[in-house]
């Protein structure tokens, strides 16, 4: 247990103070009532079983930061992580700012930011693994790293960006609100670190000493409507009309139109940079999500024309037909989804603990996507040997290979079908608003839609020039969940951008470097998505046949994936998190990006990892 100091200062304790019964959510302060079963039970801090007799340890906390006094001397930031023994390249909090005005009246103001222990915890519900706990004790939200295996899904739903990805270690951690030094009276090491007294803690909705605000939002901060953080903000000084960050988000913060006393809207900082391509700058830490998502999507398209194509008389490839080739494609199908699924698993920090994933099932994405896919994956396989190995089911009755290939074929499309629903609600997280819209579904099954169809008339095709058979009157018929494909992912795409531009702040900043930063990629995408439709289309009805034909065809099949690729790869490059605003050098996108271009990571004292897989 954490020993304090012989005559600790006054500053250090955390204060008694009276507290109403609710915090301004609706939520008790007291965390769990007298007598209850929960109450008297030991954190097992470092082992020891001792209990604390603190009388408010079962009373919600939070910290109090004071922005007119804060002058960025990061005490806390250097408080916290010898507290915490953290390498260079990780801050549980962090000292960031935004500024304004003109010569000689320009403005900073800092903000000290780490987790708030929110009473809406979206972290805890998006862990697939079950990491996070909300503790009655104090009402602190902790993580345990040894559960964690690295999926860094936390770290996309945190508005704050409180959990901590590091990629050299392979876990997630974060602060723990100090709660060895609650257990025995004393404030966390950042706010008992403080200098100038900004930053400060105690039970929630109760006012520190010299504190006359208690608000919820300062500018830069998000909306606290998301996780209702348990932090609480005094900012009474004047500042500018407008202020901008310093760090690389092309964001500003413009004062409403209330007056002085207003508060700051999220705008987008349109410094007038030119369109570029920087295809270098597409390759980013979430590859295997770009190929993992479209391998997906297209394999339970391919697999849903299989499937359901004959049944309508549609001309495809089936087990009778092409008792050679048909085991081939759908094993085919299987090899590259476990491409997939191998790419996926090992972008995990700790790839060898990759079960944990469906530990969540009950609250986070994570866990239902990959439980859809590991249902839709194993009756893809049953379904393939039921119907393309008979030397392997011979010796079984033929009827019931029949009726259990039917329901392992109906469990395969039904699914799939909702494993890309389930991977689909990953994206829409409030704390990424470039994502958080219905456009991500329709690309997701338009995807599906385009590529499975391609994918199986492509097959058909090249089969019916092996064979010497017509193939166009097939292909006229998968023509049409192509082009439905690219018209659900084209009509998503314009709301996308209509709805972003008209929504502003984070979303809109996204879609401002996906026009300025990738102007060129952006464009051509858009251009990829209207000539792959008129070809499919002036494909389908010339009716082409032969080996000219699936030329033609194997061409379009081209343009259709590497304009896929090129979208989703923009998916991932353009998104801009609600996170705090960084500093100069630290917490900032730009600055790690130069130090790993020139060589700056090496050097351990700037906190910037080289790798960053």
């Amino acid at each position: 247990m954490f020993e304090p100091r012989p005559k600790e200062q006054k500053y250090a304790w955390v204060p008694q103070a009276e507290h109403p019964q609710t915090n301004r959510y609706g939520q008790p302060i007291e965390t769990v009532p007298e007598g209850h079963e929960l109450r008297d039970q030991s954190l097992n801090i470092n082992g020891d079983k001792w209990v604390s007799d603190n009388p408010n340890r079962y009373k919600q906390h939070g910290f109090y930061f004071n922005a007119d006094r804060c002058i960025s001397c990061h005490a806390c930031e250097a408080a916290c992580s010898e507290k915490n023994d953290l390498p260079a390249h990780l801050a549980f909090r962090s000292v960031g700012y935004i500024e304004g005005g003109s010569y000689p009246a320009y403005t900073r103001m800092n903000i000290s930011m780490a987790c708030n222990h929110c009473d809406d915890p979206v972290c805890l519900k998006g862990c697939p693994t079950r990491a996070y706990t909300k503790f009655a004790e104090y009402g602190a939200v902790l993580q345990d790293p040894d559960i964690c295996f690295g999926c860094g899904y936390c770290t996309w739903v945190c508005p704050y960006n409180a959990p901590q990805l590091d990629t050299s270690a392979g876990h997630v951690s974060k602060c723990n609100m100090c709660v060895d030094r609650l257990e025995v009276g004393l404030k966390p090491a950042c706010s008992s670190a403080c200098l100038a007294g900004a930053l400060d803690f105690g039970i929630i909705e109760t006012t520190p000493e010299d504190r006359d605000q208690l608000e919820t939002r300062i500018p830069g901060f998000p909306t606290p409507e998301i996780t209702h953080p348990n932090i609480r903000f005094q900012q009474v000084n004047s500042l500018p009309r407008e202020m901008k960050r310093t760090d690389s988000m092309p964001l500003r913060y413009e004062r409403d139109a209330q007056g002085e006393g207003g508060g700051y809207t999220t705008k987008v900082d349109d410094d007038g940079r030119p369109r570029q391509w920087n295809l270098k700058k597409l390759s980013t830490r979430e590859n295997p999500l770009v190929i993992f998502t479209l391998v997906t999507q297209a394999v339970v398209g391919a697999f849903l024309v299989l499937f359901l194509g004959p049944q309508f008389g549609l001309a495809v490839p089936t087990a009778e037909t092409h008792p050679v080739a048909w085991p081939l494609l759908v094993f085919g199908l299987i090899g590259i989804q476990t491409i997939g699924l191998v790419l996926s698993t090992l972008h995990l920090g700790r790839p060898h603990r990759f079960y944990r994933a469906f530990n969540n099932l009950r609250y986070s994405p994570v866990s239902r996507e990959v439980a859809g896919v590991a249902v839709f994956y194993n009756l893809l396989a049953a379904y393939a040997v039921l119907r393309g190995l008979p030397q392997l089911t011979g010796w079984l009755p033929a009827g019931l290979v029949d009726g259990l290939a039917v329901v392992a074929g109906w469990g395969a499309a039904i699914s799939g079908i909702a494993a890309l629903y389930f991977m689909h609600r990953i994206y829409r997280i409030p704390a990424r608003p470039f994502w958080h819209h219905w456009q991500v579904l329709t690309s997701f099954y338009g995807n599906m839609l385009t590529l499975g169809a391609l994918l199986v008339g492509l097959t058909t095709a090249l089969l019916g020039v092996i064979d010497g058979v017509s193939y166009a009157g097939t292909l006229r018929v998968l023509a049409l969940p192509m082009v439905l494909g690219l018209l659900l992912e084209g009509v998503g795409l314009w709301r996308h951008a209509h709805d972003l531009q008209a929504q502003g702040g984070e979303g809109a900043a996204g879609h401002f470097l996906q026009s300025r930063d990738f102007g060129h990629v952006y464009l051509a995408r858009n251009v990829g998505l209207l000539l792959s439709g008129l070809f499919i289309t002036g494909l389908a009805l010339s009716g082409m046949e032969g080996v000219a034909g699936l030329v033609l065809w194997s061409l379009t099949g081209l343009l259709v994936m590497l304009t896929a690729l090129a979208g989703r790869a923009l998916f991932y490059a353009v998104v801009v998190p609600t996170t705090m605003p960084g500093a100069f050098f630290w917490k900032n996108a730009g600055f790690q990006e130069h130090a790993r271009e020139t060589g700056l990571a090496g050097m351990p004292q700037v906190g910037v990892l080289g790798d960053v897989h």
